[in-house]
């Protein structure tokens, strides 16, 4: 069922656009990065917030380590430059982690509840690598479309164009 190295490249993707984004994002003043535009998060200080709260869950569940405690309505950094480190580290870890897993460990089945969604089920566990991936990828969009409010464009977001740029 697993195929390839889905989760090694993914990991390098989440890291490019992340780069991407906050570069971007980098050419806003601070009240810009804050002010509620409409979005879900609301701004795109909010939104980057959330990805990387949303990546530590994920992690710890994988890990077993207690990587957030903040819940998901609070901030866990108010700085940019601060969200902006911690995103580089966590991208760090998630490309090294992603680099140890085996087909094995992927393809074996795990019980999930969500809380949320008050539901449990019993999935791969490289259906849930997937959504970890997917997540980030959901919310620059939104990101994407925030910066772009403000005439700032993210640049190339093509997966194929990863092992281009990095020739």
């Amino acid at each position: 069922m697993f195929q390839g190295n889905m989760p090694q490249l993914m990991a390098a993707y989440n890291q490019w656009q992340n780069q991407q984004v906050y570069a971007a994002a980098a050419s806003l003043t601070d009240e810009q990065r804050k002010a509620d535009r409409g979005a879900f998060f609301g701004s795109v200080q909010r939104t980057l917030d959330h990805i990387l709260w949303g990546d530590l869950m994920w992690l710890s569940r994988f890990t077993g380590e207690e990587l957030v405690t903040t819940p998901s309505s609070e901030a866990l950094y108010v700085q940019f430059e601060q969200l902006r480190a911690a995103r580089e580290a966590l991208d760090a870890r998630l490309i090294d982690w992603a680099a140890g897993l085996t087909e094995a460990w992927l393809n074996e089945p795990v019980t999930w509840t969500s809380k949320l969604y008050g539901f449990t089920q019993t999935i791969p566990r490289w259906v849930q690598v997937q959504h970890l991936f997917n997540h980030q990828t959901h919310h620059r969009g939104q990101v994407g479309t925030l910066l772009k409010q403000y005439g700032v464009d993210v640049g190339i977001t093509d997966i194929p164009l990863l092992s281009m740029l990095n020739e």
